[in-house]
């Protein structure tokens, strides 16, 4: 993560934006040498919810057979 001076920042901050839009590392401002704000890439939503967690989930196993395990609720 890279640290500059809000002096520093001021003086490049259109560059650096691009250069945060671009490579996705956050920056870190500082005041006095103590850090005060943080500058990182906007997280874009997705159009769609269809598919968001494709690779995320598993299906391990028969999904759509019935089970012979009676359930309480059916005594």
């Amino acid at each position: 993560m890279q640290t500059m001076s809000a002096s520093e920042f001021k003086a490049k901050c259109l560059n650096i934006m691009d250069e945060v839009a671009a490579s996705g590392e956050p920056v870190t401002i500082t005041k006095n040498g103590k850090p005060v704000a943080q500058l990182g890439p906007c997280k874009s939503k997705p159009k769609s919810l269809f598919g968001i967690d494709k690779d995320n989930i598993e299906i391990k196993g028969d999904i759509i057979s019935p089970i012979d395990v009676e359930w309480e609720a059916n005594q």
